[in-house]
């Protein structure tokens, strides 16, 4: 078995994402399961070089996870010949001038999304690729999760007849920062720091829409900011400048309509923090992160709207749960290993800058029609 190394410049791996689901949940689990087979006797063996602005944490880390290298100083990094890809995890604001470094450099690009504060800023990422001749991939994790995996077998096999409508509901309640620490960091509620539900959230609409149902040809949406004042990671009282929920409607080129809500300021009653209704005309399906259940026409009860007697039934228990027929690993992970085969067998690859754009897109056009209460058409995007 030959091994051949592939040389990974993570910067922003001291984040939250960047550390727990890009280092050690996909490239280091790919280091424990013995490399990523390439099924012609090879071995590819990923080997991340640590980037980022604090020493020490980028140092403890390495130590930590027995890695050698690890660098605060980008431009040394790209000016390495040896690195072969440069994936990008750091906050949205930083993103764009350091992925048009690696661009220059020569380096494929890996990046999380947003991949731009705007869709000009986006494209002209993907047309700088282009013009580099580098592939590139934009982290579109959750069509690889269990819940929409098997969503989507059901969409491919034609459970649901003619698709109508696509409700979801995603979020939770993140705490202010006062009387309990916050689950996520604080720049997310500064919209002069890139922060934002919408320009977090509908770039993962727009892929989600986009791959499982078609298309969007139209947005609507409302946004607001429900908590006016946070606390940040010292304890100190800020104003929180953008959105903490966003109400959208999305018209898909099929003609069903898709009603997502995304907020921060929610408490979940719900099996999983997310989850997506499809109903068509021959069933329905509730799929979340892991799960999904399904209800057929031909099982379908006939509920009779009566609100002076209680309810004796139990709509959820007239569900049946889809079985795994399948082990999942980590969505992360499971990107990852298709990028890096794109990009040692050059193998087929859709998620890229200009899937990366579309987010962006949708996350603009939401703002805008919250601002100007008007409902916008989604153009087609080229470079």
């Amino acid at each position: 078995m030959t091994r051949r190394t592939v040389r990974i410049a993570m910067n922003g791996v001291t984040g939250r994402m960047g550390y727990r689901q890009h280092l050690v949940r996909s490239i280091l689990a790919i280091r424990e399961q013995g490399g990523l087979g390439l099924g012609n006797g090879e071995v590819l063996w990923p080997e991340p070089v640590l980037v980022g602005r604090r020493a020490h944490a980028l140092e403890e880390m390495a130590a930590q996870h027995g890695l050698t290298e690890w660098s605060t100083d980008l431009d040394a990094v790209l000016a390495d010949d040896s690195i072969d890809i440069y994936f990008d995890a750091q906050v949205t604001s930083a993103r764009v001038e350091a992925i048009k470094k690696a661009i220059a450099a020569g380096k494929h690009v890996y990046t999380e999304k947003p991949t731009a504060t705007d869709v000009e800023g986006a494209l002209d990422l993907a047309r700088l690729a282009r013009d580099a001749g580098i592939k590139h991939g934009v982290v579109q994790d959750k069509i690889f999760l269990p819940g929409l995996v098997k969503l989507k077998r059901l969409i491919d096999g034609g459970f649901f007849g003619e698709i109508l409508s696509v409700r979801g509901e995603f979020g939770y309640w993140v705490f202010e920062g006062d009387w309990q620490d916050a689950q996520r960091p604080s720049w997310n509620y500064r919209a002069e720091d890139g922060g934002g539900i919408v320009v977090d959230m509908f770039p993962h609409w727009e892929y989600v829409l986009h791959e499982l149902f078609g298309k969007v040809t139209t947005v609507q949406a409302h946004v607001q900011t429900h908590v006016p004042q946070r606390w940040d990671e010292q304890g100190k009282p800020y104003t929180a400048t953008a959105d903490d929920a966003a109400y959208g409607t999305f018209q898909l080129a099929s003609g069903a309509v898709a009603q997502i809500n995304s907020s921060w300021t929610v408490r979940v009653n719900r099996d999983e923090l997310v989850e997506f209704q499809v109903d068509g005309t021959h069933g329905s399906a509730v799929a979340g992160l892991r799960n999904c259940r399904v209800q057929h026409r031909s099982a379908t009860p006939k509920p009779v709207w009566n609100p002076d007697l209680p309810v004796t039934e139990s709509f959820r228990d007239q569900w049946q749960e889809v079985p795994d027929n399948d082990v999942f690993d980590n969505g992360f992970k499971a990107q990852w290993e298709l990028f890096l085969r794109h990009i040692v067998l050059d193998e087929p690859y859709t998620w890229d800058l200009m899937a990366g754009a579309r987010g962006v897109q949708l996350a603009e056009l939401g703002l805008k029609s919250s601002a100007e209460g008007r409902r916008f058409d989604v153009p087609e995007l080229s470079l």
